[in-house]
């Protein structure tokens, strides 16, 4: 065995020795600087190689958010083929999803993510005081992020949509589908099926704030009370007509 060999073999036994020892509290440390403090590991137990903990959401200023259980397990033999792949488990999936890391991108795939309906307004801040109810469900089948390009799919589902500002419950169900390709994120809002109809687009790069225009149409029966609700966040364009810019 050549000095290039043994050399190889010995960073990826450091390489194992760092990951069977270190802490999983350093990946929380790790998680608040890549995502600018909206997300973080609390409470994490075990280690790096094999750990659990809470993971957070949280607003922009960090003042409010939610939290769901996540476990995660790396697999070691991947480090033989030059990245970094393990298992990840999120409360109420129904099954682990892979992540893996290399040197110059993360990639993910068949991931579920179930969420309340609250983190939209954690998102999006102008949605924040609506008190959004219903639940959220992200369907990943793919996506790869890269420092200066992402690519992939995720479907975003908010299901029984309402707010605690009206009675009119539930507004329907809705399907935000996310394609990204090179630096440009396209997003198009449709409705499912419910008495309010919403449709919508919209795109960002990771060098913009997201740009979003979409329409509600209420029916008759429901525009005095879901009028008032909307023109917190839209401008009324006419009979049960609302236009709502996102930027």
């Amino acid at each position: 065995m050549n000095r290039w060999c043994l050399l190889g073999a010995g960073l990826c036994a450091y390489a194992l020795a760092l990951l069977a020892t270190a802490p999983a509290t350093l990946a929380d440390a790790a998680l608040q600087r890549a995502s600018g403090g909206m997300l973080r590991l609390a409470v994490a137990q075990g280690l790096l190689w094999s750990g659990s903990a809470q993971i957070e959401i949280r607003d922009p200023r960090g003042q409010s958010g939610i939290a769901r259980e996540i476990a995660w397990r790396v697999l070691p033999l991947s480090l033989l083929r030059g990245h970094l792949a393990s298992e990840v488990r999120l409360e109420r999936a129904k099954a682990p999803f892979p992540v893996t890391l290399t040197a110059s991108r993360i990639e993910l795939a068949n991931a579920e993510i179930h969420l309340p309906a609250a983190v939209l307004g954690l998102a999006v801040r102008k949605l924040a005081p609506l008190g959004l109810t219903g639940d959220v469900l992200i369907s990943v089948s793919h996506i790869s992020i890269a420092r200066d390009a992402i690519a992939g799919r995720a479907i975003l589902q908010w299901r029984a949509a309402g707010s605690l500002l009206t009675t009119v419950s539930p507004l329907g169900d809705y399907e935000l589908g996310l394609d990204a390709e090179g630096r440009t994120i396209n997003a198009q809002l449709r409705t499912i099926e419910g008495p309010v109809r919403l449709d919508g687009k919209g795109s960002w790069t990771p060098s913009s704030r997201p740009v979003f225009l979409g329409m509600a149409n209420v029916p008759p029966q429901h525009e005095q009370q879901l009028a008032p609700l909307l023109r917190l966040i839209a401008v009324e364009r006419g009979a049960g007509q609302f236009e709502l810019q996102l930027n």
